[in-house]
């Protein structure tokens, strides 16, 4: 993603991705938090990709990589490296599902970055959408779940629920929830 594009999204936006992504769960975001590997020594680039919150499924094939299944996992997990690694590794957008808090939205603003709610409960269906298995990073290490897998895909939906002006769907969500909430208690003092 070109900074143009994430400056081009708002809230709310449904998007269908084409081309290149990469996973990651908590082994990698603890991983580029604490080691802090280099650009240089990261075999793809991470600038203006997108990073999915997901540990797939992958079968080993004599063809290569089979990508079976692939649904979100909850970001909110990886909260905590979330900004860091936007910063260092100039993420252009992170996508999973639940959203994520504070700190991340002022990363999202700071460096220019979306966060994409993707279907959760949608693994299989996810899964077509991903034309093949373009590489992989640390799968020795981390194991098939927790390594960086690239991935190209075609028609991969989305929504924008946190954008690069600091807007959040999850807050606006809440806040209205919350209204709604009080009323309804109103109603039913005795």
């Amino acid at each position: 993603m070109t900074r143009k594009d994430v400056l081009d999204l708002h809230v709310g936006d449904m998007v269908l991705i084409k081309g290149l992504l990469v996973t990651g769960r908590d082994k990698l975001h603890k991983y580029l938090f604490n080691e802090r590997p280099p650009k240089e020594l990261i075999p793809f680039s991470l600038d203006g990709t997108i990073l999915y919150h997901c540990g797939p499924i992958i079968e080993k094939t004599p063809k290569g990589f089979q990508f079976i299944a692939g649904g979100p996992t909850t970001s909110m997990r990886v909260e905590m490296y979330e900004p860091q690694i936007i910063a260092e590794y100039g993420i252009g957008g992170v996508m999973g599902k639940g959203g994520m808090g504070r700190e991340t939205l002022g990363a999202l603003r700071k460096y220019g970055c979306v966060y994409l709610h993707t279907i959760g409960g949608a693994a299989v269906y996810l899964a077509g959408r991903v034309k093949r298995v373009a590489g992989v990073w640390k799968l020795e290490e981390f194991g098939m779940t927790e390594a960086m897998w690239i991935l190209e895909v075609n028609d991969f939906p989305a929504i924008v629920t946190m954008d690069a002006y600091g807007k959040s769907l999850h807050d606006e969500i809440e806040m209205k929830s919350r209204a709604v909430l009080e009323e309804l208690l109103k109603l039913h003092q005795f």
